[in-house]
């Protein structure tokens, strides 16, 4: 009697090549290469000090008046700034920008008067994807009285998002 032999033949679906390893190997190391290039752009980390900073809002008078202190004490070309949010509030517009370096740490708002200059597409599109944008050479007037410190925007040389 003969007996039936049953071989299971390959399918083609089921024959992988060697080389589809490689390309697996090839696409998972270029997603982890790219989420590490992308976590590494964004500012580096800071850790303030300054209880002041600690204590109050940015938007707040005690806030404003410490930073401006504070900008006094510190060699201003070593500082560095990252877009936070960008704000509009009874008809006035406002960037808050994470400012650091030389020891400072902070948030400071900047209030966007006459001068645009560099922040055009900011306001355009009122701070959408400009989150943690950096902002080189950011000018600015600190404008006190007895009841406020504001941070005047003039003006700023490029963003790098």
């Amino acid at each position: 009697m003969l007996g039936i032999l049953h071989y299971r033949l390959p399918v083609i679906s089921d024959f992988r090549p060697p080389t589809s390893d490689l390309k697996s190997v090839f696409k998972l190391l270029s997603a982890f290469y790219f989420l590490t290039l992308i976590g590494s752009c964004g500012r580096p980390d800071c850790k303030n000090t300054n209880p002041v900073f600690n204590a109050h809002a940015p938007q707040t008078k005690v806030y404003k008046g410490e930073l401006a202190k504070q900008l006094k004490l510190v060699d201003k070309s070593k500082l560095s700034y990252w877009v936070a949010l960008y704000q509009e509030n009874d008809h006035r517009k406002y960037i808050h920008a994470y400012i650091q370096g030389d020891g400072l740490c902070a948030v400071i708002v900047f209030t966007i008067k006459d001068s645009q200059q560099g922040i055009e597409g900011i306001l355009r599109t009122k701070g959408k994807s400009y989150g943690n944008a950096r902002l080189t050479n950011v000018k600015f007037d600190v404008v006190q009285d007895n009841s406020n410190t504001e941070f005047v925007f003039k003006s700023l040389d490029s963003i790098i998002d």
